[in-house]
């Protein structure tokens, strides 16, 4: 094998992905580990999973990391990389702990983690990152060898995560009518996440007012608006806005709301909006029920054409960009000079998420990083 497609020292690669229920009677138990420890009522979960059962009970996220797992492999076996790919989940089947622990069982010892969240926030990075030193503890508490785990840097801003949701907006613009076409603003979505959250996202220090999770998803957003007005001459209006509010009405979230944003729109007169979920990296729960039910509902309501572009699911450009991070994470790992890639203005995430990078409101132990108890 050449050296540019060795991924020493790493003998394996682990998808880590949120999880979901795969039928109706995994909903409550799925959404009782989603919600374990803050004494939420089943009577509330019931009510709560009723965005699920609407989709039969299925989460569409388990097969779409599936498909992800199948292009990676693909990907991998076609480029001579030799590095198996493993999957463990957050929250549902197959849990985390158990890939771990079948990953020691065959033998691995140097473990690149692949996380389903291409920002930098508490819930899209430090929160796995606590679950991988959860799952090393209970793998050392039955006295098995631990692993070394480093995690990929951030990709929002690498070409293979930004030139599939780029297509993904261009189709959509070239499927709304002619006559609204031109006219169309673009609406680049993410999931509201706590502004307390938001506003301490990514290392201490480094980012202005509203942290680095905001900053990404701005980069990512005029990347992709760039793209599109020189692809098609046309510059479309744009902005932010959130999705998939969860959390207790007293305490501000990112605004505004999709929804929200579709009513001002249609008030101020704009003939059509594009929704781009930049912030998911598959069709998911949030983008099927908030966007394709939800929110396209209110711009039915409202007779504003919308269309909902795709995110980078399984696309090849996807699973080659991964390779890549897979590769240039394991250069530096051997002291090999390596040229990080990226796009925007604030360049490659950092390899080690240092400490106190996104923290808690309570602090835990969490693996792969400068502060990780498992160095």
């Amino acid at each position: 094998m050449s050296d540019a497609l060795d991924a020493t020292p790493y003998d394996a690669l682990l998808l880590l992905s949120f999880g979901g229920p795969e039928g109706p009677d995994d909903v409550v138990p799925f959404l009782e580990n989603v919600t374990r420890g803050r004494g939420i009522p089943k009577e509330r979960l019931k009510e709560v999973g009723q965005h699920y059962f609407l989709f039969g009970g299925v989460s569409p996220i388990n097969d779409q990391n599936r498909a992800l797992l199948d292009a990676l492999r693909k990907d991998f076996a076609e480029h001579g990389l030799d590095l198996p790919v493993y999957w463990g989940n957050r929250n549902w089947a197959p849990y985390l702990t158990d890939t771990l622990r079948e990953m020691v069982a065959d033998g691995r010892r140097r473990i690149l983690v692949l996380a389903t969240s291409a920002y930098a926030s508490y819930s899209g990075c430090r929160q796995y990152r606590e679950n991988l030193a959860d799952s090393l503890a209970a793998l050392e508490a039955e006295g098995l060898e631990l692993p070394k785990i480093d995690k990929l840097r951030h990709y929002f801003n690498h070409p293979g995560f930004l030139d599939p949701m780029t297509d993904g907006v261009l189709a959509s613009l070239a499927d709304l009518p002619e006559d609204v076409r031109a006219g169309a603003h673009l609406a680049f979505t993410t999931h509201s996440i706590p502004t307390a959250s938001a506003d301490t996202s990514g290392p201490v220090g480094t980012h202005g007012e509203g942290g680095a999770y905001v900053e990404e998803h701005l980069d990512v957003a005029q990347l992709i608006a760039d793209a599109v007005r020189e692809r098609t001459g046309v510059d479309h209006p744009w902005r932010l806005v959130y999705q998939s509010r969860s959390g207790a009405p007293q305490i501000p979230w990112l605004e505004p709301d999709i929804c929200d944003h579709l009513e001002a729109l249609h008030g101020a007169g704009v003939p059509a909006v594009v929704m781009a979920p930049i912030g998911f990296v598959s069709d998911h729960m949030e983008v099927l029920y908030d966007l394709d039910t939800e929110a396209t509902a209110k711009a039915a309501e409202l007779d504003l054409p919308v269309r909902r572009s795709a995110t980078v699911g399984d696309d090849p450009r996807f699973a080659a960009a991964i390779r890549e991070l897979v590769l240039e994470r394991a250069a530096a790992e051997s002291g090999r000079k390596v040229t990080p890639c990226a796009l925007g203005t604030l360049g490659a995430s950092h390899d080690l998420c240092p400490v106190g990078c996104c923290p808690a409101r309570a602090a835990s132990p969490a693996a792969a990083g400068a502060d990780s108890p498992y160095a």
